[in-house]
Formats: C-alpha cells, sequence, structure tokens
C-alpha cells in the first residue's frame, strides 16, 4: 500500500469508527426509550437487560452504517479539501479519483462484510431477541397490582382504585372478582382498604382486607329461582386472601420457541418461504375462483329449471324464457346467491391480504440484505464528492448535509415499504427505490468533483433564459449597447 493510500484510509478509519460508535450509543439510547415498558418493573436483573440491549443492536446496524460512511465520507474529504491537501496532491498529478481508489477498496470490502453480518448475524439476533421479549412480557411486575384496572393475577381479578405508602402497599376502594374453575366469577369481595404484605423471594403475596363485604351468588337447583338471582352477602372487618404468583415468576428467559418472523431467516430460507407462501396462496386463490362459480349456481340452472323456448332473441329478457314460478324461483335463488357471495368474497378479500401482506414482508426482507451492502457503495460515492466540493471538514456542516440526505433516503425507503407491504408497489422496486434515487446523485457529485466544478454553475440554468428573453427584446447586452 503505498502512502497516500495508507494516510487517507488511516484518517478515514479514525472518523469511521468514532462516527460508528457515537451514532450506535444514540440509537441504543433511543432503543431503551421505546422498550422501557417492557423493561421496567420486570425485576430484571443487569445481566439480562444488557442480553436484551446486545439481542437488539445488530438490527440497528443497517440503520447505523450506511449513515456512518455517508457522514465519514463528507467530513473526512471535507477535512482534505479545507486543508488544502486535495490541492497539493492535484499539483503532483494526483486526481481525486485516484485518491478515491483506495477507500474504494474498502468500502467494497464492508459491503459485503454487510452482506454477511445482514444475512447471519441479524437474523441470529432478530430470534434472540424475540423470544427474550416474549419470555420477558410474561414476568410479573414488580407490583402486581396496578392502580384502576383489573390485573388477572392467579384466581383472582383484582382492582384498586388508588394505591399509597412507601411501596405503594396500602390500598383504597379494593373490587375482587374470584375466577372458578368451570369459569365465570359468582363470587365478589368488595373492600375500603386493603394492604399487600409480601416479599420479593416469596411466591405468596398476601392481601389483607378491611371494612368490607363478600359477595356469592347461588345457584338453586330449581331453575325457575335462578332468574330471581339470589346471592348471599356477608360483612367482616379483616380478611387476608393468599395469593399464589409461583407461575409468574416461572419463566425460562432462555426458552427460544417462536421462530416464525421474516426477520429470523437467511436468504435461503426466505427464497423457500416466500415460494411455498406463493404456492399456498395461487392454490387458495384457484379454490376460492371454483367455490365462487360453484356458489353462483350457473352449473345447476340447466339442471333446475328448463327453459320453454332454446332459441333465445336478443332483445328479449332472459326470465321471459321460463315459466312464471320458474322465473319466481331463479329470481330468489339469485338474490341470495348475490348476497351470500358478496359476504363470502369480502371475507376472503380480508384473508387474501393477510397473506399477501406477509408475502411482500417477506420479500422486502429478502431484497433488504442485498440493498444494504449496494446502499453502503452508493452513500460513499455521494458523500466523498459532496464533502470535496464543499470542502468543510469537522462537525458543522458535513453533519448538516449528512443528516439531510440521510433522512431523504431513509424516509422514501420507509414511505416505499409500507406501500409495498399492501401491494402499492411492487417490494422489489420499494426495496431498491432509495438506493436507485442516490444513484445518481452519486454519479452527478462524483462528476462535478472530478473536473473541479462546483456543486451547482447558476449560469448553466440562467443562459437559457437569458437567451429567450433576448430574442423576446425583453433583455439588452450592456457591452454591445455600450
Amino acid at each position: 500500500m503505498k502512502i497516500l493510500d495508507r494516510y487517507i484510509l488511516t484518517s478515514f478509519l479514525k472518523t469511521f469508527f468514532s462516527v460508528f460508535i457515537i451514532l450506535m450509543f444514540i440509537f441504543v439510547l433511543q432503543t431503551i426509550w421505546l422498550y422501557i415498558g417492557e423493561l421496567a418493573g420486570k425485576d430484571l436483573d443487569a445481566e439480562v437487560i444488557l442480553k436484551f440491549l446486545l439481542y437488539f443492536s445488530p438490527k440497528l446496524v443497517p440503520l447505523v452504517l450506511p449513515l456512518t460512511i455517508l457522514l465519514t465520507s463528507i467530513m473526512t474529504f471535507g477535512a482534505f479539501a479545507e486543508n488544502y491537501e486535495f490541492a497539493a496532491m492535484k499539483s503532483s498529478g494526483i486526481s481525486l479519483g485516484r485518491a478515491m481508489r483506495g477507500l474504494t477498496v474498502f468500502i467494497v470490502f464492508i459491503s459485503l462484510i454487510a452482506f454477511f453480518f445482514a444475512n447471519n448475524v441479524i437474523p441470529a439476533a432478530e430470534f434472540k431477541s424475540i423470544n427474550l421479549r416474549k419470555n420477558i412480557a410474561q414476568l410479573k411486575p414488580a407490583m402486581a397490582i396496578s392502580e384502576g384496572i383489573f390485573n388477572d393475577i392467579g384466581t383472582f381479578n383484582i382492582k384498586v382504585e388508588e394505591k399509597s405508602g412507601e411501596n405503594d402497599q396500602y390500598l383504597t376502594d379494593v373490587i375482587i372478582h374470584q375466577k372458578k374453575k368451570t369459569g365465570g366469577n359468582n363470587t365478589v369481595i368488595k373492600a375500603k382498604e386493603g394492604e399487600l404484605v409480601g416479599s420479593t423471594d416469596s411466591d405468596v403475596l398476601s392481601l389483607i382486607l378491611k371494612e368490607g363485604n363478600y359477595y356469592d351468588e347461588v345457584e338453586p337447583s330449581d331453575y325457575k329461582k335462578r332468574k330471581r338471582k339470589p346471592f348471599t352477602k356477608s360483612y367482616f372487618d379483616e380478611y387476608v386472601i393468599n395469593i399464589d404468583l409461583s407461575d409468574f415468576n416461572n419463566v425460562d428467559l432462555e426458552d427460544e420457541t417462536y421462530n416464525s418472523t421474516h426477520g429470523m431467516l437467511k436468504i435461503s430460507e426466505l427464497d423457500e418461504s416466500i415460494d411455498s407462501f406463493s404456492v399456498s396462496y395461487n392454490k387458495r386463490m384457484a379454490e376460492f375462483r371454483e367455490t365462487m362459480y360453484n356458489r353462483s349456481g350457473i352449473p345447476n340452472l340447466n339442471i333446475n329449471y328448463k327453459a320453454k323456448d332454446t332459441v333465445f332473441e336478443k332483445d328479449k329478457e332472459l326470465l321471459a324464457y321460463f315459466d312464471t314460478y320458474d322465473a319466481a324461483q331463479i329470481s330468489n335463488l339469485a338474490l341470495g346467491t348475490v348476497n351470500s357471495a358478496l359476504a363470502h368474497l369480502a371475507m376472503k378479500k380480508q384473508e387474501f391480504k393477510v397473506s399477501i401482506v406477509q408475502i411482500n414482508k417477506f420479500e422486502i426482507a429478502l431484497h433488504e440484505k442485498y440493498a444494504l451492502s449496494i446502499a453502503c457503495i452508493v452513500l460513499f460515492f455521494v458523500g466523498a464528492p459532496l464533502g470535496a466540493i464543499i470542502r468543510k471538514g469537522g462537525m458543522g456542516l458535513p453533519i448538516v448535509v449528512a443528516i439531510l440526505l440521510f433522512l431523504t433516503y431513509h424516509f422514501i425507503g420507509i414511505f416505499a415499504k409500507n406501500s409495498a407491504e399492501n401491494g402499492s408497489i411492487p417490494p422489489f422496486i420499494a426495496t431498491w427505490l432509495s438506493t436507485w434515487i442516490m444513484l445518481p446523485l452519486g454519479v452527478f457529485l462524483t462528476y462535478r468533483a472530478t473536473t473541479d466544478q462546483g456543486l451547482f454553475v447558476f449560469d448553466n440554468f440562467i443562459e437559457p433564459f437569458r437567451k429567450l428573453f433576448k430574442k423576446a427584446g425583453l433583455f439588452k447586452d450592456k457591452s454591445k449597447s455600450e
């Protein structure tokens, strides 16, 4: 490796790793904010929380890596231009294309690693993170009873109006429905006050109720007496209920039984799934067409009803060829068939819509693995020449420009993928649309930078209008008039 290539690569790598770590840290913090509801109040130790963040972090790479390459390219080449290092290179006969050659090889290498990462690491992390999230969701809350809602705890549904005390152990206006093994809740307990007594290392939660009533519905053997809905009522000064919480703690966080999402699959598995779903969808569509044809009653029309004349006239109504009774029967049958077909069609329409969305999601996930690696290369050829043109390094203007470009790239991709899920546009186009839009921009900026031109030459845009105004006599050339 030549000294120049080593110098450019070293400068790029220093900025690359710094930006990548900072951006990853920011997006991990955003992840914590998004999933704080799933992590808070679950009595989770630090190891489980760190494991959750470790499993979720690889899914951030398709978002962080392209932005890192774009921002690093602008900052690095902007610093070279700002410090007149490009001027020194050009005076020595080294063009911008030659200066970018070593980094181009490195970016291609990064894109290959990104492809391997998207095809192997991200699916494995998705598998781990989703299973861990499902297992965490089954854990008991740190506070077993929440205010204002019925809490399903063991064999009881408990609702409290307000909690107080240092540990929220004192309850106000308690309502408890006790569930029966056969279903229903014939026992209702109401109390003005209550107190939770328990410990973190115990599976039993004691609920001490004070000043309340106990209602129990009675089911008489006589069916007629049941309509009166008799019940027994008793009053108590203090009543203790022991609630078994063992099932809430008996959760295996290492359980990995959930494996049915597109984010967990590799390219070969996605291809197989898409093929399987497509065959199943086409088969169900064929069965649906046959079912709708049979529902129409057309195959049985000539069997059940005979026309009076087999020669049909053009302007004569179809029912006129049948007897009055048969015509009425045909009309009623047709009306019922149409209504039934419409109801069946509405139901099947929603079912097929769900199937299409599922297939589209798998196709989007397939193309995203390829798009990530190509996006890394395209955004490099957007950022590097743009940095050379704007001639600004550091953390100021390059960050603003990079964020604006990346937000444009990212939001176009999001809107396109959302449209592709419901079939508005093909998944292939939706996944590659943002990259295709950035590709001409990269070619344009590379051309402008390698030919020592600015970002825009406004004379090129103004000149056609100036000529038009000259022909119309609205513009005069001052040089000729003098």
